[in-house]
């Protein structure tokens, strides 16, 4: 007894380290929206693989509750795992009222007792069905089988696994809630960060802005050189982007990763964040009007795969150093109604004379769908290209 009771402080242990570790590496990804309560998959087959050998069992199941109201294996200890991992028992079947309502279940023979309806259950013998409950909440089930014709569990085998359930069950509990804090924590952080990007970045730029825009007045003297009459402009259209670029990184911090809609702002800064990677750097992006009440969903999911074109045709071929990136909700196209205008400009290599133009024929069809138009050509300034794809609102 004392051994076992050994044993079972340790198996208790082992979990408690596992899902330490497993929330070590879920906080510092919280604000990428990882983690998902118990289904921590690496520290739910440490549960398994324990209470395995803490019973003396041939397997050691872990299941969680389904969307149906059934349950699934999540996660499988055994020599022969194949076959184990997403078994569900449907809603149906009659052990599992047993089991979401926190109570034990003791089987003699898994292969021929009508409770047990999953295709799995022919492997087995005895089994112990325990829930992995604290208090009132039930977070999932833990089976331990043995193979058929092996000696049943004893009295002491169901008290001992039925402690270890319980226990492993609490240190579940209490690492959803450590994760809980350590997730608010990084939230509240980013919401601080927010503030002071809205309460001191962006006054700052603004100020200097109107600064230079009252320079760029006085600059109107013909005596000051036309070359710093252009400098001063271009430096007020910097900031101008600059703190749209502030305002589109405060929305993103806003968001909560595990809530954030998939409205056009959201799909807009996913797929630049995607091509970032290859290309080295981030392009930059701009939203111009309110683009989420104002782009319908047919013309934003166009957009969007508009943009993503446009960004591989960059990626590919322009052998650019900087992409912008401009969703404009306010645009006036040429036949004067409402519309929206995506410009995709960098500096690079520009248009060859010569090629396959099948990307930009794909842009030119799916703004004409619609309505629009898509050009392309060398940016204002001369260097590189500008993609401009509109469509009316």
């Amino acid at each position: 007894m004392a051994e076992r009771l050994s044993r079972l402080l340790d198996a208790v242990g082992s979990v408690s380290t596992a899902l330490l570790a497993a929330d070590a590496g879920e906080a510092g990804q919280a604000g990428a929206g990882s983690g998902d309560g118990v289904k921590a998959t690496s520290a739910l087959d440490v549960v398994a693989t324990e209470a395995r050998k803490l019973a003396g069992a041939d397997a050691g199941l872990v299941l969680l509750p389904t969307g149906e109201g059934g349950l699934e294996v999540v996660a499988a200890s055994a020599d022969r795992p194949e076959g184990l991992v997403g078994t569900v028992i449907e809603p149906d079947s009659p052990v599992v009222e047993h089991l979401l309502a926190g109570e034990p279940v003791f089987i003699d023979d898994s292969a021929t007792d009508p409770r047990m309806t999953t295709a799995i259950a022919p492997r087995f013998g005895p089994s112990m069905m325990l829930p992995l409950r604290s208090g009132s909440r039930v977070m999932g089930t833990l089976v331990l089988p043995r193979l058929r014709g092996a000696p049943g569990y004893t009295a002491e085998d169901h008290l001992f696994a039925t402690q270890f359930a319980a226990q492993a069950a609490l240190a579940l509990l209490l690492a959803d809630a450590q994760r809980d804090r350590e997730r608010l924590a990084v939230y509240e952080e980013r919401d601080r960060i927010a503030r002071d990007l809205h309460d001191l970045v962006i006054q700052r730029l603004f100020a200097t802005g109107l600064m230079l825009q009252g320079a760029q007045r006085r600059a109107d003297d013909p005596t000051i050189d036309r070359e710093i009459k252009d400098g001063i402009g271009r430096a007020v259209d910097e900031l101008d982007a600059t703190i749209q670029e502030v305002r589109t990184a405060i929305f993103a911090l806003q968001q909560s990763p595990a809530e954030a809609p998939s409205g056009l702002r959201t799909r807009v800064l996913r797929e630049v964040s995607t091509v970032a990677v290859p290309l080295g750097f981030q392009p930059s992006v701009r939203f111009v009007g309110a683009v989420e009440a104002r782009v319908g969903e047919l013309s934003a999911k166009n957009l969007v795969a508009a943009l993503r074109e446009a960004l591989s045709n960059a990626l590919r071929h322009a052998g650019a150093s900087r992409i912008d990136v401009v969703i404009d909700a306010t645009a006036v196209l040429a036949d004067g109604s409402s519309g929206v205008r995506l410009v995709v400009s960098d500096d690079g290599v520009g248009i060859p004379a010569t090629g396959r133009r099948s990307g930009l024929n794909n842009l030119a069809q799916r703004a004409e769908s619609l309505g629009g138009t898509s050009t392309y050509g060398p940016r204002p300034d001369g260097a590189g290209t500008a993609v401009v794809w509109e469509v009316p609102l």
